[in-house]
């Protein structure tokens, strides 16, 4: 009997067989996330490997039979969200099960005093929010694809939110947690305010990429909905001007929800009108009471004068804040012979003018480099992220997957030379997973160990974050 077939039976046999799904659509779509390279490959309809089914869980139960069953097998397993993903970490090997959690969608309660609120992983961030709003509520967590990506995913990939100025990032906002571990082991643990017993076990699953097992239940800290918002666009001479001024606001003690700085490139692709020629814009959003919201514009507005900006009304934000979801699709570019990404890094202040010249200056010198620009979105008192968008061309189609490696290698060795990080808040993937151990130097050795000590048959989402263990290379 094939590999695929037997997994499948037995599946059925100890789980729900409406569970069990072997439809090749539902394989085609849960085998790979949205990486453009995923894409593109799909595009060229070559032969490609199915996993042996996707299950669809309906309790925290289903998932740890699976679980136990799989490391009584040794079969990979790789959990799936929405799919959203954008650098590779969900690519199904052949004859491994995919666990869809998107059966798994309850918001199970709202402690409106605690201010928590408590969901299952399959829900869209969308949805949550709207149903968090519908009660008077926020998670104050808005990531641009949030009507494409699932609660559990964030955390699988320590995601941000375009308001995490304020907000925090997805490690600021989780609480608690319920998982399976790969043995079919079930965790759980208290929704408290602080902790300081031992370490801290959220860290195991924060960014791990489905690597270190399967989340069933996450508590997400949550805000009343702001009762003020204050807005401001500010245009400077350049983006150095722009980002020394962020670097004043975050050290004065600011936090305005949003704080995003857009090169020349960018603030004339997006903003045309706004600023001069060769200016960099600068959209600012605060929110809260409103006692605090009027002095806090105030005050950044005020630093910018003084690194040079200039006030330029609201209209850019409120553009910007029609528009901030819509994520375009890879398929319309790869179709005209395009290669289009994001790669998002981040430094500390003092070296954030060199992260931000190196990138574009390696990126730009790539042969079928078309157009190379950046804005940083996420500031914090020590630094901030660079989000760079490219676009390529190659002479042939065949040479497309060669371009954008090229271009993705002279972002991160420039990234790496300015002392960056290699990753903000996609998460690493396949595409990022090569430099990893050369950011982590002598702790990338613990991440494996951790690894090990948690999944030591390597069944979870192989390949992904780490180089897949040799014993399940075929």
């Amino acid at each position: 009997m094939p590999a695929s077939e037997r997994i499948r039976n037995d599946l059925r046999d100890i789980l729900d067989p409406a569970c069990v799904i072997d439809d090749p659509a539902v394989l085609a779509r849960a085998r790979r996330d949205t990486w453009v390279i995923s894409v593109w490959r799909s595009l060229q309809r070559a032969p490609t490997p199915n996993p042996a089914c996707v299950i669809r869980p309906t309790t925290t139960a289903d998932v740890s039979t699976v679980l136990r069953y799989a490391t009584r097998e040794r079969i990979a397993v790789v959990p799936f969200g929405a799919g959203s993903g954008v650098c590779g970490a969900v690519l199904a090997p052949e004859h491994s099960i995919v666990v869809d959690l998107g059966t798994m969608r309850a918001l199970k309660r709202i402690d409106e005093t605690a201010l928590l609120a408590t969901v299952e992983p399959g829900l869209l961030g969308s949805e949550f929010e709207k149903a968090l709003n519908e009660a008077g509520y926020s998670m104050g967590h808005f990531p641009q694809s949030i009507a494409l990506s699932s609660v559990g995913g964030w955390v699988a990939t320590r995601a941000a939110g375009q308001f995490s100025t304020k907000y925090g990032n997805i490690e600021d906002m989780l609480i608690a947690f319920e998982a399976v571990l790969p043995d079919g082991d079930v965790v759980r643990t208290r929704p408290v305010p602080r902790a300081a017993t031992g370490q801290d076990l959220r860290h195991l699953f924060l960014g791990a990429e489905g690597t270190t097992g399967i989340l069933t239940e996450l508590t997400y800290q949550i805000h009343p909905l702001a009762a003020s918002t204050e807005k401001a666009a500010i245009a400077f001479p350049s983006m150095s001007a722009g980002l020394e001024s962020l670097r004043r606001v975050m050290r004065a003690g600011w936090r305005p929800a949003v704080l995003r700085l857009y090169d020349e490139i960018e603030t004339g692709r997006s903003f045309a009108g706004a600023a001069r020629d060769g200016e960099s814009l600068l959209l600012v959003l605060t929110e809260g009471v409103s006692e605090l919201t009027r002095v806090e514009i105030e005050g950044t507005i005020a630093i910018a004068s003084a690194c040079g900006g200039r006030h330029v009304g609201t209209e850019p934000v409120d553009s910007w804040l029609h528009h901030r979801n819509a994520v375009p699709g890879f398929e319309y570019f790869l179709d005209q012979g395009m290669v289009v990404d994001t790669i998002e890094v981040a430094s500390t202040w003092n070296q954030i003018d060199r992260l931000y010249a190196g990138v574009l200056e390696g990126m730009r010198a790539v042969p079928g480099i078309m157009v190379a620009s950046g804005h940083s979105s996420h500031s914090y008192a020590t630094g901030t992220n660079i989000y760079f968008t490219f676009a390529g061309r190659p002479d042939r189609p065949e040479d497309l997957e060669g371009l954008y490696f090229r271009i993705w290698n002279a972002a991160m060795e420039a990234t790496l030379a300015a002392g960056g990080t290699i990753a903000h808040h996609h998460g690493i993937g396949r595409v990022r997973r090569e430099w990893l151990a050369r950011e982590l130097g002598s702790a990338y050795p613990l991440l494996a160990k951790i690894r090990h000590a948690m999944d030591p048959f390597g069944i979870m989402n192989p390949g992904a974050l780490l180089p897949e263990p040799a014993s399940n290379r075929s």
